[in-house]
């Protein structure tokens, strides 16, 4: 895998030139948002995009998210622009959330699942941007990992996990959001909540009014409308549990008396609860977005540790911390 190492504030115009012209010849490049790192080829080319899902080893029920550089290019992809886009786009864009809107002829069906509808989004990365513009083309950019697997946050996330199955990767450190977009399906009458992100329900609900939200998963390999709605996702090499801190507590007790074997364990703490004896310990922020920021690379850095088991205390069950569950539920399961 070639790899360029780019300014996260101030990115080189010649690596991002060389970038832009592998996506307009059909190529693939992995390339830094604010979520995580996203696996770009041309959209509108279902040959390029058939690369995407070949190199993750995704199903082809799975749709993926179209990167733009402003919302002029969204609305070109979009056969219906609704007030709701209209007033989400004004105030999130650029940023983590996607909107689901009914889908352009020009949209290849490999993109959307088959299904009349595209997730689009800006996002809010120098990196992202000045490549969107260079390419002058829409991006179809999911997470830069294998199908299932943990998010990339950093270069070395997406080296270790595609190999050479990208064409090149822009190395612009550090995602600073590190998990998914927010996913609103604006496509029916009253929008609806298909993924949990850090663009929280109380904001939305403010320019939009009341959500609906999702009752469940669809089944099988039914199509998706939006990523993040497969039941197992997001998920470590180990085995996640998730503690509440008593359970922990207890944990710690048994396993310094030897009752629990030798099991190697990391634990994934934002308290100051005590992890069992022995165990490779994260400690993340108390504050949802600084937990969010840093969930995926505690996970793969006590993968690369070789833990069997990696415990996780379950954060509060409060709003902020929605897509933080919704995560942390997914990679167990």
């Amino acid at each position: 895998m070639r790899r360029l190492r780019v300014d996260p504030a101030a990115p080189d115009p010649v690596s991002i030139a060389a970038a832009a012209a592998i996506l307009r010849a059909g190529g693939l490049v992995a390339f830094p948002t604010e979520t995580v790192y996203g696996l770009g080829a041309d959209a509108l080319d279902p040959a390029a995009v058939r690369r995407i899902f070949e190199a993750k080893g995704r199903p082809s029920f799975n749709p993926v998210i179209i990167h733009v550089a402003n919302t002029e290019q969204a609305r070109r992809l979009a056969r219906r622009w609704p007030a709701h886009a209209t007033r989400l786009a004004n105030r999130f864009w650029p940023g983590p959330l996607t909107l689901v809107l009914p889908k352009d002829v020009a949209v290849p069906d490999i993109v959307t699942a088959g299904l009349d509808a595209v997730g689009i989004r800006v996002p809010a990365h120098p990196v992202a941007l000045a490549l969107l513009r260079a390419a002058d083309l829409p991006v179809a950019a999911p997470s830069a990992n294998r199908f299932t697997q943990l998010s990339p946050t950093t270069a070395d996330h997406v080296a270790a996990a595609m190999g050479d199955r990208v064409d090149l990767l822009l190395d612009g450190g550090p995602a600073t959001v590190g998990i998914e977009s927010t996913v609103v399906d604006l496509t029916g009458p009253q929008p609806r909540l298909l993924r949990p992100g850090m663009v929280s329900v109380a904001e939305l609900e403010e320019l939009v009014g009341p959500l609906l939200h999702t009752a469940a998963d669809p089944a099988g390999d039914a199509p998706r409308l939006s990523p993040g709605q497969v039941e197992r996702h997001y998920a470590p090499r180990a085995t996640l549990l998730l503690l509440t801190r008593a359970e922990l507590e207890e944990l710690a007790d048994r396993r310094g008396r030897g009752e629990t074997g030798r099991t190697s364990l990391g634990a994934v703490l934002y308290s100051d609860a005590r992890a069992p004896q022995h165990s490779q310990v994260v400690r993340l922020p108390a504050q949802a977005d600084g937990y969010a920021s840093g969930l995926y690379a505690a996970l793969h850095q006590l993968d690369a540790a070789g833990c069997d088991r990696i415990l996780v205390e379950l954060p509060p069950e409060e709003p902020q911390w929605n897509a933080v569950h919704d995560r942390l539920r997914r990679a167990a399961r």
